[in-house]
This record gives structure tokens, C-alpha cells and sequence, in this order.
């Protein structure tokens, strides 16, 4: 049975020990603002001390009158005070300091920083071709986020060969973004319009919602844009039978255009939301046909990370509390099972109902001549003078028969 991270008392836990290190934090912020006020007011002040001081220092130069013991003692003063300023300001921020080692020590009181543990060093022992998987992972998130410099600057330092075409579809997702974002639909509606026939295919309906996004910027031009609007509403006609509805809404609108959009029933046409809507469905159906994930795979193994690694953490505590040496192994399964969510299911994966133990590439699921699957370790352990008695059905069967299968 897995531990679910997500249970309410290690979630309260949790979000306690941020609690903690948040309030450390909101007092050095508040100790910052309070320094940088006072700090402001006091030089303030004393600028303008000195500078009527100097005002009159100025004025008794101009007369050509000595220096009177009155102004003697307010340079004497001045003088003073400068250095009780100076320093009342040094032992503030002195006093920050330790408000700023105190966020470090909550920080290292609330959360375990040791996780080193939680790995074997045995999992990095081709630690070149680790690396380079590591460093590959990190380029194409680079890449896949946009930061296309940083990931040049990082292929030329780590001497890591990146293959043109492993760039150019990240190069073309990129380019066609970033003219969403400025809300230009030329290079998108020119992609889409290209890939129409693989786009179909996968049920995708990007092409009709950037023609609709068009006509409704048309539609927000007025009524001087009428014409060119009902011009360009012929392109909905391969997309009247699935899109019947929402085309009908659209030509609607006109109605109301000389009106204003805006005070009529119609005024969610307009709302801004359509253009972060294209830019996730262009996103997620330009990755589905390049054969690309939607997410880096480096941002999904650091999400799933953060969901197990303290999971991971209270297990191994609990094993060297009990002192069950051998119960992990570290490098092809995990001591007992974590849910990431449904997020992070990507593939299925069967867990053997004899040994209740998932399958792996060493112990690969088995289909038995009567159609039950177990894995090929319960097999071996079922296997009674040479003949396999299924644990399911009575029937008796070669153990060479079984074959794998691949889910």
C-alpha cells in the first residue's frame, strides 16, 4: 500500500513548516522597509542641517567676520551628530543581518536538506552519459521555452552537438508564438493551414478557432469592417458541420455591430481570454503532431520530484529507524508506491496480481495459454515439476508456453 502525499495531516504539516520560513521572511521584509525609511528620513534631515549650516558659514565668510564661538559650537555639534547618525545607521543594518541568518536557520530547522541519501551513487556510475542526458534535458527545455540564446550559449560550453533538426520544430513553435503574443495569426493560420489534412486527423480544431479569432478582430474594427467580415466568413464552410453552433453565435453578432459589440449579448467575443485560449491550443497541437510533449521533460521530472521526494524522505527515515537494511534497493523500483496524479500518467503499467509487484524489463509480464497474466517471477515460483498450475483457473499448462506481453 502507497503513501499518499497528499494525505491532509503530511499536507498540514507541510504548509506549517512553509509558514514558518514565510514569517522569518515577512519579518526581514518589514525590517528592510522600516531600515529604508528610517535611513531616508535621518540623511534627510541631516543634509539639511548641514546645509544651513553651511549657509551660514557662507554668509559670515561673505561679511569677513571671524568665526564666532556661537557657530563654533554648532560645528562642533554638527559634527557630532553626523557621527551618532552614521553610526545609529550601521547598527540597524547590523541588526539585519542577524534578521537574515535567522530565515537561513528556519529554513534549515523546517526543511531536511540532506537528500543526497535518497539516491545511490550507484545510479550516477556512467557519470558522463548522465551528464550529458541531464545536459540534453536541459536544452530542450531551453528550447522549448523560448530561450533559444541560453541553450546555444549552453550546447557551445558543455561541447554538446545538437542536431539542426532536433531545433528547427522548437525554432517554428517559438517563431509562431511569440506573433500570438502580439496577436498576429498570419504565421499560425499559415501553419494550421499546411498541416490541415495531419491537424484533421487528430480531431483538432485549431485551424476554425484562429479563423474565428479573425473574425472577431474584424468585428471589433466597427461597422467599416462589416463587409470584410462577411467577406471572410467563407472560411468557416469547411467547419460548418462540427462547428454549426458556434459559427451561428458569430454571424449573429453582426446584428448588434453598429451598436457596439461591447454592450450586447455578444460581448464575450471580445474578451481577452480567446488569445492565451489559442496560444495553449496551438501549443498543445503543434506538440501532438511534431511528436513532442507538451511539457519539457525536465519540468515534468521536477514536478514529480517535489511530489515524491518527501515521501521518498519519511521512508527512508522510517528504515533507518527500524534498521531494515535490503528493503531498498535504489535503483530500478521505488520501497513502496507514490501517486503523482493523473497528471503524470503517461503509459500503462501492470503489477503482477500473484507478487503485487510492478513489472519491469527484467520481470516482464507473462499471458498464460488460458489468457490470465501474472509476471515472469510469479511463474517461476508457481512452476511444479515442470508443470504450471495457473493460480486462476485449474488448468495445468508448459511453462514454455507463456509468452510476453507488452501494455
Amino acid at each position: 500500500m502507497g503513501t499518499d502525499p497528499a494525505d491532509p495531516p503530511q499536507a498540514e504539516a507541510t504548509m506549517e513548516q512553509c509558514a514558518c520560513v514565510e514569517r522569518e521572511l515577512d519579518k526581514v521584509l518589514q525590517k528592510f522597509l522600516t531600515y529604508g525609511q528610517h535611513c531616508e528620513q535621518s540623511l534627510g534631515e541631516l543634509l539639511h542641517y548641514v546645509g544651513q549650516l553651511r549657509a551660514e558659514l557662507a554668509g559670515a565668510a561673505l561679511q569677513g567676520t571671524p568665526l564666532s564661538a556661537t557657530l563654533s559650537l554648532v560645528m562642533s555639534q554638527c559634527c557630532r551628530k553626523i557621527k551618532d547618525t552614521v553610526q545609529k545607521l550601521a547598527s540597524d543594518h547590523k541588526d539585519i543581518h542577524s534578521s537574515v541568518s535567522r530565515v537561513g536557520k528556519a529554513i534549515d530547522r523546517n526543511f531536511d536538506s540532506e537528500i543526497c541519501g535518497i539516491v545511490s551513487d550507484a545510479v550516477w556510475d556512467a557519470r558522463e552519459q548522465q551528464q550529458q542526458i541531464l545536459q540534453m534535458a536541459i536544452v530542450e527545455h531551453l528550447y522549448q521555452q523560448g530561450m533559444l540564446s541560453v541553450a546555444e550559449e549552453l550546447c557551445q560550453e558543455s561541447t554538446l552537438n545538437v542536431d539542426l533538426d532536433f531545433k528547427q520544430p522548437f525554432l517554428e513553435l517559438n517563431r509562431i508564438l511569440e506573433a500570438l503574443h502580439e496577436q498576429d495569426l498570419g504565421p499560425a493560420l499559415e501553419w494550421a493551414v499546411s498541416h490541415r489534412q495531419r491537424l484533421l486527423e487528430l480531431n483538432s480544431s485549431l485551424e476554425f478557432k484562429l479563423h474565428r479569432l479573425h473574425f472577431i478582430r474584424l468585428l471589433a474594427g466597427g461597422p467599416e469592417k462589416q463587409l470584410e467580415a462577411l467577406s471572410y466568413a467563407r472560411h468557416f464552410q469547411p467547419f460548418a458541420q462540427l462547428h454549426q453552433r458556434e459559427i451561428q453565435v458569430m454571424m449573429g453578432s453582426l446584428v448588434y455591430l453598429r451598436l457596439g459589440l461591447e454592450k450586447s449579448p455578444y460581448c464575450h467575443l471580445l474578451d481577452n481570454s480567446h488569445w492565451a485560449e489559442i496560444c495553449e491550443t496551438f501549443t498543445r497541437d503543434a506538440c501532438s503532431l511534431l511528436g513532442l510533449s507538451v511539457e519539457s521533460p525536465l519540468s515534468v521530472s521536477f514536478a514529480s520530484g517535489c511530489v515524491a521526494l518527501p515521501v521518498l524522505m519519511n521512508i527512508k527515515a522510517v528504515i533507518e529507524q527500524r534498521q531494515c537494511t535490503g528493503v531498498w534497493s535504489h535503483k530500478d523500483e521505488l520501497p513502496i508506491e507514490i501517486e503523482l496524479g493523473m497528471k503524470c500518467w503517461y503509459h500503462s503499467v501492470f503489477a503482477c496480481p500473484i507478487l503485487r509487484q510492478q513489472t519491469s524489463d527484467s520481470n516482464p509480464p507473462i499471458k498464460l495459454i488460458c489468457g490470465h497474466v501474472i509476471s515472469r517471477d510469479a511463474l517461476n515460483k508457481l512452476i511444479n515439476g515442470g508443470k504450471l498450475k495457473c493460480p486462476y483457473c485449474p488448468m495445468e499448462q508448459n511453462p514454455a508456453d507463456g509468452k510476453r506481453i507488452i501494455f
